[in-house]
């Protein structure tokens, strides 16, 4: 994948959009290429048709995948993955869901408000105000939870 995201990556800047992860996974119709993109503002339907198009005639022309698979790109959603330290950076003061790869003071499933990144850690508030520093090495994954406003989610 990170064969991909080279080819990706470049492609998406060109089109001022911001790659925002990378995923490959077998599912029941068969292998499928998801690639999420974001840009200032939302990303649009025009700009994922546009980077599919042009991803999908790269990735042919470089034949980096072996096999039939399906290509989708898409916004990441409300509930977007963080991945870079400037991801979590980006998204302080937002509620967030982290789970690590192995115990971190005893815990792998954390839930709180991101307080930022420092020092390749990421600070997290936990309920009941206690903090937390969680190496940025250590998370397996992070998404961002979407707030309620009444009847609609908050961005």
């Amino acid at each position: 994948m990170e064969r991909v995201g080279a080819v990706v990556g470049p492609l998406a800047q060109a089109e001022g959009l911001e790659l925002v992860a990378v995923e490959y996974q077998r599912e029941s119709g068969g292998w499928i290429l998801r690639v999420y993109l974001d840009k200032a503002g939302g990303i649009t339907v025009d700009d994922c048709h546009r980077v599919s198009q042009q991803l999908g005639d790269l990735l042919d022309v470089e034949d980096l995948i072996d096999h039939a698979y399906t290509l989708e790109v898409s916004s990441p959603g409300l509930d977007r993955p963080l991945v870079t330290e400037a991801d979590f950076a980006r998204f302080a003061g937002r509620p967030v869901r982290i789970q690590t790869e192995a115990p971190v003071e005893g815990q792998r499933r954390f839930k709180g408000r991101l307080l930022g990144i420092a020092a390749g850690a990421v600070r997290l508030e936990l309920e009941g105000g206690r903090q937390v520093a969680i190496p940025h090495g250590a998370i397996e994954k992070a998404r961002l939870v979407v707030e309620w406003d009444g009847a609609r989610p908050r961005a």
